[in-house]
């Protein structure tokens, strides 16, 4: 007999980077060509020694690393997270409107979970990141998909025809994923003054913001005085830190939205890692110069996919930035099934635009992902080698 399975579950799609690991089973790669995984978006490598050593003396000297802890998080980090915030976007946040969570992904959902209920809406601008999709799916709520325009930027005057009496939020992520693209601060601010005059949540992911290109801060959401009655910020310590098998990520909101993230942190997890916390937190302290040559390179490298990309006959960039390039194919072939056939056929996994849009979209055919960050100059040339070569 099978056992009941939830509706909301069983009509979301699957993980799409696991599918798509999948897809590199029993595949024999060559020496000389071995695979090119711009898949997905995490550091590759550990944290510098520093920061590893700190955890590893937390582990053997600090027996409370070890228990429960706060289900907001260490207070030290939380301290650390609004000193910092408020120093970067010239605003005034205090500990007490910052939630530390198992990674942004746990962020997301947390603070989505105190919105939205089963048949409330929220927006999404597409093309999406796919995970946001999947949690409002399987909570039953609906997305209501925002075309983005020109350059992968989304509108306000258009979202703002999509609002109905069941819209909870907007969700913007920016830098952004999948289209790399680091949205204009007017465009942010617009969506914000949107979310605020129609009594809106305005979600803001900001996972990428160490690897933005532009100096000073991204927007000025934080210098306005009513900031807590609209403003959610979601924020990733797995890119800047390489923590991501710790998961830690953060929540930027009003403290009493934060009580109610709590009673949802407290039931999914009950704490976030300690270890991952002291981590991160040695890293904010301490890493602020390392942290700046990773972003250098990041950007080096997001040259480098522009300057090689021009070889590539009939291929368009449709955004670059922070770890992302999100490209346009030439053949009038769906994009998930010429992924698959790149892996064998070019030893190049990548993700097609299908898995960033709704079904129905026909854009999802001729795009595709590329995740650049964790290529080097070298690998980016020979990246770009391939795709000149493959011919489906």
């Amino acid at each position: 007999m099978t056992l009941p399975l939830s509706s909301n579950m069983a009509a979301t799609f699957p993980p799409p980077v696991m599918e798509a690991r999948r897809w590199i089973e029993g595949v024999n790669f060559p020496a000389d060509r071995p695979l090119i995984n711009v898949s997905q978006a995490a550091p590759m490598e550990a944290p510098p020694e520093g920061l590893r050593r700190a955890i590893a003396d937390a582990a053997i000297s600090d027996a409370s690393a070890h228990l429960y802890g706060p289900v907001l998080g260490l207070p030290a980090l939380r301290a650390e997270v609004a000193h910092q915030w408020s120093h970067a976007y010239h605003g005034q946040i205090d500990p007490a409107e910052v939630a530390i969570t198992q990674g942004c992904n746990q962020a997301f959902c947390a603070a989505m979970a105190t919105i939205a209920s089963a048949g409330d809406e929220v927006i999404l601008p597409t093309p999406w990141y796919f995970n946001h999709k999947m949690w409002l799916d399987m909570q039953g709520v609906r997305t209501i998909p925002l075309a983005a325009e020109a350059g992968l930027i989304p509108d306000a005057a258009r979202a703002a025809e999509l609002i109905g009496p069941r819209t909870k939020a907007i969700v913007l992520v920016t830098p952004n994923n999948p289209g790399g693209v680091e949205y204009p601060a007017e465009t942010v601010r617009a969506f914000y003054h949107l979310a605020r005059d129609k009594g809106l949540a305005l979600v803001v992911d900001e996972t990428y913001r160490d690897f933005d290109g532009r100096e000073g801060a991204p927007h000025d959401l934080f210098t306005e005085p009513g900031w807590r009655d609209t403003l959610i910020q979601l924020y990733s310590f797995s890119k800047a830190y390489r923590l991501t098998g710790h998961r830690v990520g953060a929540i930027v909101a009003n403290a009493d939205r934060l009580a109610e993230v709590e009673k949802f942190l407290d039931t999914v997890a009950i704490c976030p890692s300690q270890l991952g916390q002291i981590g991160a937190l040695w890293g904010m302290r301490n890493l602020a110069q390392w942290r700046e040559g990773e972003r250098q390179e990041v950007l080096a490298r997001r040259r480098a996919i522009i300057a090689h990309f021009g070889r590539l006959d009939g291929w368009q960039i449709l955004g670059c930035g922070a770890f992302f390039a999100y490209v346009a194919h030439p053949w009038d072939i769906p994009s998930d099934r010429l992924a698959r056939q790149m892996v064998a056929d070019a030893g190049v996994l990548l993700l097609p635009g299908t898995m960033f849009r709704p079904e129905d979209d026909p854009a999802g055919r001729r795009e595709m992902r590329i995740a650049f960050a964790n290529v080097d100059a070298r690998g980016i040339a020979e990246l770009i080698d391939r795709l000149a070569r493959f011919r489906p």
